[in-house]
């Protein structure tokens, strides 16, 4: 009897122990983890992300501390973030100068291997790639077509014909200048981002000028198509096709001017019209079609594909692992096409089937098959940045400075900034 007692008892212990250690197991694995995600605060109040960063908490039960700067101040406060150690989870960023002020090879990790890189298209994630062909980030955003966006219904009304060469272009332009239109909308006054469009082609298609050009072996004073670009901008402003407010005229004046008919042709994208195009002018949405950009360095014209917020990963965090995890929930292809529900965007991911696709994309999408090339300018040239170029030009416009001249500058604009993070050869 004694034994049978004791035999219970031994019995009672490892099952109260055995029990123990299952609770314990399962409370282990039950703790939830808290991602940190850093970004500008008018990215991460993106419908799509908040939709995902919802999506993923209801889902794991994990939360998502998002750590949102200003705008204006964002890559200074990021940038002492990092150098201070406290380095979020997760980083949204574009793939451009601003990136170098992170030192990406030591603090983000290459997805590469991820199970999910075959379900980007081809354009996204080519933009997220690095010289080397790392993928450093998921691109999570709204992607878009830049081009020369133009009116068809005045030029149909005037019987002209959108170009496909430089000489045609230049030839629309000048028709249109005769007689009495003002051809582009140039938003000289704090608008930076149309001079990458014509630089794209220079070194999108000659990868080796790119490497020469960000070892500093040569500038871009040493290459033709950079000096042409500069002239036939700076010809385009002296023959009017700007027309002649282009000085003053800015990011709020576009609507108006390209709405009013006043300005026939912009070098913008197609997901400009469905966020800033105010519909309540003379023309609206379905009087625009969409042709290559064309700046005397790509003779069949060009368009750029997306810039695209990435979201990259801190490779030394303790949520190594859960991040990983975080961007397959987010390609998730049931989950993005709820995030992405009518957002107007070109496709980031094979999948997508929720979103709105421009008529005007679609409409030319074989013109854009043959002449798209990735973001180059801003994402790939060490020290490129478009304040500084703006700068150069509008010294140009002002006619404080002539071509060649502008073209130093931009190079020592260039420079100066490759210097100022430590780039290599500079």
């Amino acid at each position: 009897m004694k034994k049978l007692c004791f035999s219970i008892i031994i019995i009672a212990a490892i099952f109260f122990l055995t029990s123990c250690s299952v609770i314990e197991l399962l409370s282990k694995n039950s703790e939830r983890v808290t991602l940190t995600i850093m970004g500008r605060k008018s990215d991460v109040k993106k419908s799509y992300l908040n939709s995902i960063f919802e999506q993923y908490e209801k889902s794991t039960g994990n939360k998502l501390d998002i750590i949102a700067f200003e705008d204006a101040e964002f890559e200074e406060r990021a940038a002492k973030k990092f150098s201070d150690g406290e380095i979020p989870d997760i980083f949204l960023h574009f793939h451009n100068a601003d990136l170098s002020r992170y030192n990406v090879s030591n603090n983000f990790y290459f997805l590469n291997d991820e199970p999910w890189i075959n379900e980007l298209t081809d354009s996204a994630a080519a933009y997220c790639k690095d010289s080397h062909g790392n993928l450093l980030g998921m691109p999570f955003w709204e992607s878009s077509v830049s081009g020369c966006y133009y009116n068809k219904t005045i030029l149909d009304s005037l019987g002209l014909k959108p170009a496909s060469t430089q000489a045609e272009f230049d030839v629309l332009c000048q028709a249109l200048a005769d007689i009495g239109y003002n051809p582009i909308c140039w938003p000289a006054n704090g608008c930076t981002w149309m001079f990458q469009f014509g630089l794209d082609p220079i070194f999108a298609d000659n990868p080796s000028l790119l490497e020469s050009l960000n070892k500093n072996e040569i500038s871009y004073s040493d290459i033709p198509e950079v000096r042409n670009m500069v002239k036939w901008i700076s010809d385009a402003a002296d023959k009017g096709w700007f027309g002649p407010n282009y000085l003053e005229n800015g990011w709020s004046d576009i609507s108006y001017n390209i709405g009013s008919g006043n300005y026939v042709m912009t070098f913008i994208w197609d997901t400009w019209f469905y966020t800033d195009f105010e519909n309540d002018n003379k023309y609206g949405i379905d009087d625009f079609a969409l042709m290559p950009i064309f700046m005397n360095t790509a003779n069949n014209g060009t368009y750029e594909g997306g810039n695209l917020n990435m979201m990259m990963i801190n490779k030394n965090g303790e949520n190594l692992q859960e991040a990983l995890e975080f961007l397959k929930f987010c390609a998730d292809e049931k989950n993005y096409n709820i995030a992405f529900d009518s957002i107007a965007t070109v496709n980031c991911f094979k999948g997508q089937t929720t979103n709105i696709q421009s008529p005007m994309v679609t409409n030319a999408a074989s013109s854009i098959e043959e002449n798209e090339r990735v973001s180059v300018a801003a994402s790939r040239i060490i020290g490129y940045s478009a304040d500084d170029v703006s700068d150069a030009f509008n010294k140009l416009f002002c006619k404080k400075t002539d071509v060649l001249t502008c073209v130093h500058l931009m190079d020592d604009y260039r420079i100066k900034e490759a210097k100022k993070y430590g780039a290599d050869g500079f």
